[in-house]
């Protein structure tokens, strides 16, 4: 017995893709970027600029980009086709939790 499908009821990605980028997105990439926020501006405020510390900044930076690009943008980019869309899902994964991050640094610095 065969059965027939419309092809736009076909998940063309497997369950676990899907629970994959939803737990990246919604969960991880969140505490990553609040993290590395509040990392990146202890380095600023702290004023010792030495070459680990500098290094350590510029690839947390980098590994930051790429996140952002390869799992959130990219992934939301393939699922609705509207560049809007996947700006939107960085802005809130990513941008938004990177700025508290920081914004918690400099809260706590003031203290």
């Amino acid at each position: 017995m065969t059965l027939l499908l419309d092809p736009q009821q076909r998940s063309t990605r497997p369950v676990w893709h899907v629970y994959f980028s939803h737990t990246l997105r919604y969960v991880l990439a969140p505490l990553l970027f609040i993290s590395s926020g509040f990392f990146t501006a202890n380095f600023i405020v702290s004023g010792h600029y030495t070459w680990p510390r500098t290094s350590r900044v510029f690839v947390l930076t980098l590994t930051l980009l790429i996140l952002a690009y390869e799992f959130i943008y990219k992934d939301h980019t393939v699922r609705s086709t509207s560049p809007e869309r996947a700006f939107n899902a960085v802005l809130y994964s990513c941008m938004i939790p990177y700025a508290l991050g920081v914004l918690m640094m400099l809260g706590l610095a003031k203290l």
